[in-house]
């Protein structure tokens, strides 16, 4: 679920919110014993990649863009390309709400852009709020009422897959080349050799740092784990501290987790069997626990949300933080020109990464058209581009040609997000491959959570993971 941080219904961040998991469970199937409570602890979240808001892409809006992106979605407006193919019906397209009230009416006017391209194919849009997720696609798939085709978080698709609710879109896949979308990303939709979705926007885990506070205490931008340690140390005086998690937000274990992947670590074998207790996991959420004891993690971080851990960001109490895109433009106007992105750091054993969610635009079995919404599926992946120059998304592109766009690379965070960290960005199941049910469970279960809680109030590292272990061995999706 990507949220890690929670959204308005205009795309905006807020704190979780209360959503019952229990009755999705019943609906679905779910996990064993419903016992995995609400999504994200007592609270749940939205789905993967949720969490970014509009800031990643409203980012751009200072940083030289108006030239080629306008430009560029001005051509989109103007000659829209046609799907190709003879396909005719109708489609109806649902899709959540990534970004400010703009979004939506931008992304209305993509679909209507489609339609004029493809006059045999009638699409319709309709724009579904986080708040009604994820019962709105429960109840539609459970009524017969899906819709042909939807966005959605990093693991939706997967999570209706083994309903038989979701469309195998192989032959679609098949007609891309490799570099149609960046690395590994048409990959992580891939199970059992088929492919259950395309993704279209990445959500990321990545390092802030202020670099005002970094040259006040002699600390250079760390290169490595013993580097970030000493450097957090020399930072932490007074009321300022090296770093914050924020404790009562998905985005707290999605920060710790960027560490683990860092380090190569993670909760599954290749093979998709569980491996909780790797050293690789224990090392790397040990670094982070011996950085709670060294008294270098913000002590509200326990009980902070999104917005209380960049509030500390902004007025200068936390010297670095771990957050979405965009969160240089969460803090006030005359800070940010002092908010930089880290480098990606080199781990204990050479290993670079961080956690990534790709999100899914989806195809549903229920389609009576499947050859009209697969031509929609391909036009929207190719041409979606002013939802991001005009409707200000707050995911960056899974395509490689709209990565490209000015719009991006007149931006330095984003360029260098995209160039630097994306590449090397892997989803919660690393160390597999492809995507499996269980991650949906994960991402929607509390159990990530309790973890990231248990860590930032210095419970032991080894007794958490084996919690968290018990409580992975009692989802159904893990079952043999």
């Amino acid at each position: 679920m990507s949220t890690h941080d929670e959204k308005t219904d205009d795309g905006s961040a807020k704190p979780e919110r209360t959503v019952s998991r229990r009755d999705f469970l019943r609906v679905t199937g779910g996990v064993a014993g419903a016992a995995l409570l609400a999504a994200c602890g007592a609270t749940p979240a939205s789905p993967s990649g949720a969490a970014s808001g509009q800031t990643a892409a409203s980012a751009s809006t200072d940083a030289g863009t108006t030239g080629g992106a306008t430009a560029a979605a001005v051509q989109a407006t103007q000659a829209p390309a046609a799907a190709a193919g003879g396909a005719a019906g109708d489609v109806q397209f649902w899709d959540m709400v990534w970004g400010p009230p703009a979004y939506i009416d931008t992304a209305k006017k993509v679909v209507q852009q489609f339609t004029q391209a493809n006059p045999n194919i009638k699409a319709s849009y309709q724009s579904n709020p986080w708040s009604s997720w994820p019962q709105v696609f429960t109840t539609a798939v459970g009524s017969g009422t899906a819709p042909d085709v939807s966005t959605g978080g990093g693991y939706q698709a997967i999570q209706f897959y083994p309903q038989g609710a979701i469309l195998e879109i192989d032959d679609v896949v098949a007609s891309f080349k490799p570099d149609d979308f960046l690395p590994n990303q048409i990959e992580g939709m891939k199970f059992n050799g088929h492919y259950v979705a395309l993704p279209w926007g990445i959500d990321i885990r990545i390092p802030f740092y202020r670099k005002d506070l970094f040259d006040k205490a002699g600390v250079k931008p760390p290169t490595n784990w013993d580097e970030m340690r000493a450097g957090l140390k020399k930072l932490t005086s007074g009321n300022q501290y090296g770093i914050a998690f924020p404790g009562n937000d998905n985005a707290a274990w999605q920060g710790m987790w960027g560490l683990v992947i860092n380090n190569g670590g993670g909760l599954f074998t290749a093979d998709r069997k569980l491996d909780v207790m790797n050293d690789r996991t224990v090392e790397a959420l040990t670094f982070i626990s011996n950085l709670v004891k060294d008294g270098v993690v913000h002590p509200g971080s326990a009980g902070f949300s999104g917005d209380d851990m960049t509030k500390a960001f902004s007025s200068g109490s936390v010297g670095m933080v771990i957050f979405v895109p965009g969160t240089e433009e969460r803090v006030t106007p005359n800070v940010k020109q002092n908010v930089e992105l880290l480098a990606p750091m080199t781990g204990p054993h050479g290993d670079k990464g961080t956690l990534l969610f790709s999100n899914n635009l989806m195809v549903y079995k229920q389609t009576k058209n499947p050859d009209a919404t697969k031509s929609f599926l391909k036009w929207w992946s190719a041409n979606s581009l002013p939802i991001w120059t005009e409707g200000k998304c707050g995911n960056l592109p899974a395509r490689t040609s709209i990565a490209k766009d000015p719009y991006f690379q007149n931006n330095i965070y984003l360029k260098r997000i995209l160039d630097e960290w994306v590449p090397i960005g892997k989803l919660t199941g690393t160390r597999s491959s492809g995507t499996f049910p269980a991650l949906a469970d994960i991402d929607m279960g509390g159990m990530m959570k309790t973890l990231a809680t248990d860590i930032l109030q210095g419970q032991d590292v080894k007794a958490s993971l084996q919690k968290l272990e018990t409580t992975l061995k009692g989802l159904k999706t893990l079952q043999s």
